[in-house]
Order: C-alpha cells, then structure tokens, then sequence
C-alpha cells in the first residue's frame, strides 16, 4: 500500500507529471512602454507661431516672416520717418530670443519667451531702422514676426 501512496502523490488525475519544476511566477509579459512625446516638428512650430501672429494683427501689414531660432531676424524695413509701427514676434520651441532696435531710439530692447506667446514692440519709424532679434544659447524652434502701420 506504500508504493500505492507514494504512486498517487507524484501523478495528478490528468496524467501530469507533478515531480517536474513548476515555474513560482507566471511567465514575464511583454512590456509595453509609451513612446516619449516626440518634440514638434519646424512645419508644426511655424503653423502655430503664424496662427498666434495672424490672432493679434492690427494695422496695414508693412512687412513679416517666419525665421528659425538659430538664424534669428535681421531685418531694416522700409518705415516712413515718425510715422508708429508695431512689431510682433511669437516665438515657437524652446528657450527665448532677443530683440534689438538700430537707432536704439527706435523701439525698447526686450526678451521673447519661445512660449508661444505673443510680444509686441511700438516702433517709430526712422530714416533707417534695423531690427536683430537673436535666440539665446541653446533656443530651438522659429520665430514668426510682422510689423503693421497703425
């Protein structure tokens, strides 16, 4: 009767060899990761700086454009001496630029998030007016800008 019980403890009902090493965990499923969001593309930053220019526009459109960071804005537009312009720069991306006016009279030096938000400049037309605007160390992304005649 011995060998009866110890028959009975190493096989199952089914057939199954119950001696064999049975796995403690169940098998590892696959992972499954979520892809990092990947950063917009220069075509998708430059529709979403244009929308936010087109959003603000007021006055006669005198003169715009859409520019990469790392290339900034150099610019002299044709204004007419003592006449008021705006310009508006929207910056796309990441980190910030600078706008600079030559004669420095001309408009107030000022810093462009790359937020997407919108930064208006008064301008006053000069015999010749020179507008830098220069993306900081390390900015991506693009610049759109527009001067109007108000």
């Amino acid at each position: 009767m011995s060998a009866f019980l110890l028959t009975s403890c190493t096989t199952s009902d089914s057939g199954e060899d119950t001696t064999a090493p049975r796995p403690s965990s169940p098998a590892p499923s696959p992972t499954r990761t979520t892809p990092e969001p990947s950063e917009p593309s220069e075509k998708d930053l430059t529709e979403r700086a244009q929308a936010a220019i087109a959003a603000v526009r007021s006055g006669t459109l005198v003169e715009a454009g859409v520019e990469r960071v790392s290339d900034g804005i150099h610019t002299e537009p044709g204004l007419s001496k003592g006449k008021t312009y705006r310009l508006n720069l929207v910056c796309a991306g990441s980190g910030s630029a600078q706008v600079r006016f030559v004669p420095t009279q001309a408009g107030t030096a000022a810093s462009v998030p790359c937020d997407e938000s919108v930064v208006q400049q008064r301008i006053t037309g000069d015999e010749l007016v020179r507008i830098n605007v220069n993306g900081a160390e390390g900015s991506t992304g693009v610049i759109a800008w527009q001067i109007d005649a108000l």
